[in-house]
């Protein structure tokens, strides 16, 4: 990566440059700058958040500001929407004191209820063995 490219650009990394969307591939957006140059800004850079389709966050004709993130070797400049953005960062859950004790106290209710089952399945299964349906016992 090259961080400055020949001064008839006046572009570097870093830099915040304003341009118009003038075409929109499936990959991303090329801008004119207001130098007159061509950029891109790849589909990726265009917002912290998931975008489908280009097409869903700009359109051409769009005035955009966006920062240089890279120039290669032949001066192609690469810019990036999303890094200009504020990423707010994710929600925390809202945890409540009350939260363990009621798992807890459904956990418990529950399980007591599947052993009872269990057991109640238990005597069924023993005292069919006692009355004798099993043919073994007979000569």
């Amino acid at each position: 990566m090259v961080d400055k490219v020949p001064a008839a650009s006046g572009a570097s990394v870093g830099d915040v440059l304003n341009g118009t969307v003038e075409h929109v591939a499936a990959y991303g957006a090329f801008i004119r700058l207001e130098s007159g140059q061509k950029a891109m800004v790849h589909i990726s850079e265009l917002s912290h958040n998931y975008v489908k389709k280009v097409e869903d966050v700009l359109e051409v004709g769009q005035k955009i500001t966006a920062k240089v993130i890279k120039i290669d070797e032949k001066g192609r400049i690469d810019l990036s929407i999303k890094a200009l953005q504020v990423k707010e960062p994710p929600a925390r859950p809202v945890y409540r004191e009350d939260d363990f004790e009621k798992k807890l106290t459904t956990f418990l209710k529950f399980s007591d209820e599947k052993i009872a089952d269990l057991s109640k399945s238990k005597e069924v299964r023993s005292t069919k063995r006692k009355t004798g349906s099993s043919p073994a016992g007979k000569k």
